[in-house]
């Protein structure tokens, strides 16, 4: 019978810019007794991340442009965290209710640009990670190097979803692992041909990562076992929808 676990990591330190997250992850699974194996997948938080980068900013030292104090009576939001949203974003998508919806440079088309004030202290946005694959790719290699062991690394964020209410929690940053799993070509049980079938691997386990991490539990890391995965460099860009095949923009 198939069985996948999903193990939280809880006891992280408050991260800093240039902690080294790869060897604390590592320390405190140490510290759990939790011993990480090969082919396990571990799924990082994108706002830790964020912080040991330093892309975390003061909102009082941003002077907001004349079209951010624009935007900010539209929106009735914090004219300096426009400022900050729309310097992360490489277009702007719709601005409606309060919200704003934009690309950012990575092609992640998600609310705010990815800009959140939640997890951060009083008075700081913090901000994506310039390449989360790249960021996935590191904290990879210093676990591989360390334990000797070849894991999969996952950086997530929670994302709204479109003609669904909620959120959920998205591959932003993968190394290690296939972001998709293409079905297309294959037959299934009654002998049809699948054509479109493609599934978000990366995706789905951000999600499943989410139930045991939680907004307020302070779990930003967790561990998924069992799963068998396809092994490839991997990046989350594959799961972005080119242009030319959404129906939507």
């Amino acid at each position: 019978m198939s069985e996948l676990r999903v193990i939280g990591v809880g006891g992280i330190p408050e991260i800093k810019a240039g902690d080294d997250l790869g060897s604390i992850i590592v320390g405190v699974c140490k510290k759990q007794g939790l011993e990480l194996r090969p082919k396990d997948i571990l799924v990082v938080k994108s706002k830790i991340v964020s912080k040991a980068e330093g892309r975390v900013v003061r909102v009082d030292g941003v002077v907001p442009s004349a079209l951010a104090k624009n935007v900010s009576r539209l929106l009735k939001k914090d004219p300096r965290v426009v400022e900050i949203v729309l310097s992360e974003s490489k277009r702007i998508v719709r601005m409606v209710r309060g919200l704003c919806l934009a690309e950012t440079r990575h092609g992640f088309v998600c609310a705010n640009a990815g800009v959140d004030q939640s997890n951060f202290p009083d008075g700081y946005a913090g901000l994506l990670p310039l390449d989360p694959d790249v960021s996935a790719r590191r904290i990879r290699q210093v676990i591989g190097k360390k334990l000797g062991i070849d894991v999969a690394v996952i950086i997530t964020d929670t994302f709204g979803r479109p003609w669904r209410e909620g959120q959920s929690d998205v591959a932003l940053g993968v190394s290690g692992i296939k972001s998709t799993r293409d079905y297309r070509g294959l037959k299934d049980s009654y002998g049809y041909e699948l054509r479109v079938t493609e599934i978000a691997v990366a995706d789905e386990i951000a999600s499943a990562a989410d139930l045991v991490m939680e907004k307020i539990r302070g779990i930003p890391v967790a561990v998924v076992r069992g799963y068998s995965y396809q092994k490839a460099g991997g990046s989350a860009r594959d799961l972005i929808r080119p242009p030319s095949r959404d129906l939507f923009r």
